[in-house]
């Protein structure tokens, strides 16, 4: 009882905000990566852009520092507007002659060729991402089965001074045959890899599935401008919270004025390709095994607007809550799911008023381990002896003791005799 975690409790939806308030702590929100902002002009300490033309590329100007006890040169290190200073370090070079010829940190040229210095900050407008998708299906047996690409283009201004944001993706599947009375969604299961083995391990994506096909869990992931992607997502990873937001247009047509549409749509941009039902429980849960899988709870917003008559309620925030715990030896843990629940927070949204909605995702991780009972000491031995219990040894003691006297008395004796009798 001692060595293993105690059974976890049932989390029905009656009870989900019960638990939820009682093991709930403060979440650890990763900050979101908001792209970089120049100014006008420099200011004190800001790093000096340089700008490489054959490659397109913009950067800043290096200056290396030292680091650490060694003081080996580190060259990421930016030299700082109005920042004057001089700085030294360390080289190492395992062929000192070799070195001179190849090395860029020892040829003169590397620190001023092909690229040119910006007067001020560039002010460019970020121009929304091309994507490029290979799809590359493969089997382990027979090799690359067949080889697919996506994109994704965007018309971009004839604007000398512009950016424009690539992304590139390879995106490798296992072919798997179908076999005859095994249906199309059992084989998408058998495509993902486990996610811990029974029990989920920390960082591997959340197991899902929608109508028997198995999925990982994704939210909302945003582009350079903010704009919601619709390609690419974040992935759910096990016990790691998230926070992510962007914005979603809304063409003002005719048919986009009406509630229900304008609620689905968020609805399903929230959802992404296929809308969750259940979630596994476990990292290695089966699509054919019905005691694997539990339903995730949805509470949806409400159709009608508070004292607006002209608003519509719509989902500007999703809450995903989930609660795990640790069952199994406690030199061995492993980590299940016991209930999730996809919360939305409505906001009223005005016809009138309809351009870009911001919208939210939150993912929480509330550990609801119920550790066993802490060991108890081993009991201290008070021994309670009679006080005469060493009689019998003293009275040994002195009887030895009385022999031994008796005896010397006697070897005495025998050594005065002889000696009177000679005189």
């Amino acid at each position: 009882k001692l060595n293993y975690f105690q059974q976890p409790q049932d989390i029905k939806e009656s009870d989900f905000v019960e638990f939820l308030e009682k093991y709930g702590r403060h979440s650890f929100l990763a900050p979101s990566q908001v792209q970089p902002s120049f100014s006008a002009f420099y200011r004190a300490g800001d790093p000096i852009l340089i700008y490489f033309s054959s490659s397109s590329v913009l950067s800043t100007l290096r200056q290396p520092v030292k680091m650490g006890a060694s003081g080996l040169c580190v060259d990421g290190n930016p030299a700082g507007f109005l920042d004057s200073k001089s700085t030294s370090c360390t080289r190492i070079f395992a062929n000192l002659s070799k070195s001179c010829m190849t090395d860029p940190a020892l040829d003169a040229a590397s620190y001023y060729r092909d690229f040119t210095v910006l007067k001020v900050p560039i002010n460019d407008t970020v121009m929304q991402s091309m994507k490029v998708i290979y799809e590359i299906e493969y089997s382990g047996t027979s090799g690359i089965q067949s080889v697919s690409v996506q994109f994704k283009v965007s018309n971009i201004s004839g604007n000398s001074r512009s950016s424009l944001q690539q992304r590139f993706t390879v995106h490798f599947w296992v072919s798997i045959p179908i076999l005859p009375g095994i249906l199309p969604s059992l084989t998408l299961s058998l495509m993902l890899p486990r996610s811990g083995n029974p029990g989920y391990i920390t960082g591997a994506p959340l197991l899902i599935a929608n109508s028997g096909a198995m999925q990982h869990m994704s939210i909302l992931r945003s582009e350079s401008d903010g704009s919601c992607s619709q390609f690419l997502r974040h992935m759910v990873q096990f016990g790691r919270n998230m926070r992510t937001g962007c914005k979603i247009s809304l063409s003002p047509t005719l048919e986009d004025s009406n509630c229900s549409y304008m609620q689905q749509k968020l609805y399903k941009a929230f959802w992404g390709m296929n809308r969750t039902e259940d979630f596994a429980i476990t990292g290695n849960a089966h699509s054919t095994q019905a005691e694997e899988w539990m339903t995730i709870l949805i509470q949806n917003c409400s159709v009608q607007a508070v004292n607006c008559t002209s608003c519509c309620m719509v989902p500007v925030t999703l809450e995903i809550q989930i609660l795990w715990t640790k069952v199994g030896l406690l030199s061995n843990p492993q980590a299940q799911i016991l209930g999730a629940r996809h919360f939305y927070q409505c906001h009223p949204l005005k016809f009138l008023n309809m351009s870009t909605i911001p919208v939210t995702t939150v993912v929480t991780f509330t550990d609801m381990t119920d550790w066993p009972e802490p060991p108890r000491g081993q009991p201290q031995m008070h021994w309670k002896l009679p006080f005469d219990i060493f009689f019998p040894f003293k009275i040994a003691l002195n009887v030895e003791r009385s022999y031994r006297g008796d005896l010397a008395g006697y070897l005495l004796l025998i050594l005065i005799i002889p000696s009177i009798f000679c005189f």
